[in-house]
């Protein structure tokens, strides 16, 4: 009884590797968008608490109820 050994994963073609350039642009502009994200959102949570503050809030229940 004889065994056929072959490898047939080696006949798939071979993905070549991602290129550095591109990935350290997809990196610099995720960094830009988070910074831009995080700006956004730090100026809209102060907005947020800041009104509720001149409404009478306390800062425990603004801190609730931004999820603080």
């Amino acid at each position: 009884m004889s065994i056929i050994r072959r490898d047939y994963l080696d006949d798939l073609p071979k993905e070549p590797p991602f290129p550095r350039a591109l990935a350290a642009l997809i990196v610099r502009k995720a960094d830009s968008m988070a910074r831009h994200f995080e700006a956004q959102a730090t100026e809209q949570l102060t907005k947020a608490a800041r009104s509720a503050w001149r409404r009478g809030m306390s800062a425990e229940e603004i801190a609730h109820q931004l999820g603080l």
